[in-house]
C-alpha cells in the first residue's frame, strides 16, 4: 500500500516555475515507478512525466519535455516535478501516481499505475 499526497500548487504567471513535490508513504515506495499526470476541465487525464524505481529511466510527453523535470529522492519517500517556462496551457490538476514495477521502463498509461494521490491545482496566468 502506497499513500501520496502533492503539494507544491498555485497561480503563477506564464513563464515562471514552480515545483511539485509528492510525499510518499508505505514500505513498497522503492519498489514502485512514479508518474505525474494532469487533468484540465473537461479533458481526460494525460500523462506528463515517469521515472523508474532507480531514476535510471525517465519519460516525459511532448508538451513538457525541456520544460519539465521529474526526480524522486528514495531515502525521502519524495518525487518532484519541477516545472519551468509554465503556459497557461498547463493549468491542470496535477497528479502523482505510483506503479508498483521494478522494471527500467516507465510507462504513461494511467490504466498502469495502482496509486493516486488527491492532486493539486496549477494555474498558469496569461
Amino acid at each position: 500500500q502506497v499513500q501520496l499526497v502533492e503539494s507544491g500548487g498555485g497561480l503563477v504567471q506564464a513563464g515562471d516555475s514552480l515545483r511539485l513535490s509528492c510525499a510518499a508513504s508505505g514500505r513498497t515506495f522503492r519498489s514502485c515507478a512514479m508518474g505525474w499526470f494532469r487533468q484540465a476541465p473537461g479533458k481526460e487525464r494525460e500523462f506528463v512525466a515517469a521515472i523508474s524505481w532507480s531514476s535510471g529511466s525517465t519519460a516525459y510527453a511532448d508538451s513538457v519535455k525541456g520544460r519539465f523535470t521529474i526526480s524522486r529522492d528514495n531515502a525521502k519517500n519524495m518525487v518532484y516535478l519541477q516545472m519551468s517556462s509554465l503556459k497557461p496551457e498547463d493549468t491542470a490538476v496535477y497528479y502523482c501516481a505510483a506503479q508498483l514495477s521494478l522494471s527500467t521502463a516507465v510507462v504513461g498509461s494511467p490504466t498502469e499505475y495502482d496509486y493516486w494521490g488527491q492532486g493539486t491545482q496549477v494555474t498558469v496566468s496569461s
